[in-house]
């Protein structure tokens, strides 16, 4: 196990990708703390069921408060904190012209403040301790995507957070690299193919050069890599995960 021993926390990761990454680090031998706004412990138990290490904690990424009292859990529950990845995220889609103010401030406040408050508390304590593994999950969408102008803005910038840390904290034993998830199978993707018939999902497959959607355990396991020691010299680094689908 890559991970024996190490703590992590894991925001979003009550269901859905967030979920397959903590899974993933937990299988490594990591101790795991899952963030979420709710669903936490019935996530950490199945965890714990399953005869991983794991413990839930309800947050709202966009408050700093809590996310400070998030990194404190971490560190009084399990002696310390080796692993952050901020992978909390929505998205409210809608054309530029027509996007209501409320739906870009709050796509940049859970998915961008978000990531930056995860950031700066870990590093806070990884600093002094010189090490560290950030991990933060970005979108292709970064690369801009029509309808989403919120979301492709605050997933740019937290490319350009995690290269400012990685640049900041390097000589701190502390590595900051983003994932770009590409088409993932969740609850919330599986619903295409309720529409026309699977039309949209078979559109969506075209898309992708391999053919199919990924798993939550494909992003899990390079976040299971970046975290570990064999990823020690990898940082400031964007990783697509997406089966050719991110160009």
């Amino acid at each position: 196990m890559r991970l024996k021993d190490k703590v992590a926390i894991v925001t979003g990761a009550a269901r859905g990708l967030g979920k397959g990454i903590a899974k993933k680090l937990a299988e490594e031998g990591a101790k795991v703390v899952i963030a979420d706004m709710a669903g936490a412990d019935e996530t950490a138990k199945e965890i714990c069921d399953e005869g991983g290490i794991a413990s839930g904690f309800q947050v709202n990424v966009t408050d700093q408060a809590e996310v400070q009292a998030l990194v404190k859990y971490a560190v009084d529950t399990y002696g310390t904190l080796d692993i952050m990845v901020n992978n909390a995220g929505i998205n409210r889609d809608g054309m530029l012209h027509k996007m209501p103010v409320e739906n870009w401030n709050t796509v940049i406040a859970v998915d961008l403040t978000g990531a930056f408050y995860g950031t700066q508390e870990a590093v806070k304590y990884m600093r002094p301790k010189g090490y560290g593994r950030i991990i933060n999950i970005s979108s292709g969408s970064w690369l801009g995507n029509i309808g989403q102008a919120n979301y492709a803005a605050a997933k740019a910038g937290v490319v350009g957070l995690t290269k400012t840390a990685a640049r900041e904290n390097a000589r701190k034993g502390i590595t900051c690299n983003v994932i770009c998830p590409g088409f993932i199978e969740t609850d919330m993707t599986l619903k295409l193919k309720e529409v026309n018939d699977g039309a949209a999902w078979d559109s969506m497959m075209q898309r992708i050069p391999m053919g199919y959607a990924g798993k939550p355990s494909d992003v899990g396991n390079m976040v299971a890599f970046l975290a570990s020691d064999e990823a020690a010299y990898i940082t400031s680094e964007v990783i697509n995960v997406g089966g050719g689908m991110i160009v």
